[in-house]
């Protein structure tokens, strides 16, 4: 069967489509954006309506209900046919292969805890953002954790569960301090996920809780 990646929450697409997301998370979006035929639709929905406003600015301002009638147009029905995904090269999103080449297995793993492995991933000008690869062993899971700022993670590859539902390849989970949860990866197959965050996680469970000092001088 195959999975339909669900739309990115609209929030994370305005400022993408108005340029001012940070490279990670732009990253993110846009290789979301090269599985997702529902989101790319919307990004491009959203562009079409940010230079309509853009035309019918005058010196004197925006005419008369042009904001209400260009928050209108956000509303009409997605296009049938959805603008065509950016090239890439076998299941990597181009988006991230200036990032990570071509083959995730040559990368430098490092072990974080048991069954989970992480590259980070070189970015600039956006010191409040960390991009990286996350590697879960198929049927192991990220211990118990919340966050300490925002966490959006894109499967690559595989699958995991969290409690709050099941992601598939292309789908993103989006958490921040109010969520607790604990990543499984389906079992049979290794799941990967690029991760953008902004803060570390804080590890909640037993013992565990004792690597937090450890975690935190990590994601500096």
């Amino acid at each position: 069967m195959i999975h339909t990646p669900r739309p990115i929450s609209e929030e994370w697409l305005v400022d993408y489509a108005a340029g001012a997301a940070p490279e990670p998370v732009a990253v993110l979006v846009d290789a979301h954006l090269s599985m997702c035929p529902e989101s790319r639709a919307l990004a491009a929905r959203l562009d079409a309506v940010g230079g309509a406003m853009l035309e019918r600015i005058e010196p004197a301002g925006l005419s008369a209900g042009a904001l209400d009638r260009a928050l209108a147009a956000l509303d009409a029905p997605l296009p049938a046919a959805a603008p065509p995904a950016p090239a890439a090269a076998g299941r990597i999103p181009a988006a991230l292969l200036p990032y990570t080449g071509t083959d995730f297995g040559a990368l430098a793993w490092k072990p974080v805890v048991k069954g989970v492995e992480e590259v980070v991933l070189p970015t600039r000008g956006a010191p409040t953002h960390r991009m990286s690869l996350l590697r879960i062993v198929g049927g192991r899971a990220i211990p118990d954790h919340t966050h300490y700022g925002d966490e959006l993670l894109l499967v690559l590859e595989g699958g995991f569960e969290d409690g709050r539902g099941h992601y598939a390849r292309g789908d993103v989970c989006a958490a921040d301090e109010t969520v607790a949860h604990a990543p499984r990866a389906d079992r049979g197959t290794d799941c990967i996920c690029l991760a953008v965050t902004t803060g570390p996680i804080r590890l909640t469970g037993g013992w565990a809780r004792l690597l937090n000092p450890l975690l935190r001088l990590r994601h500096r």
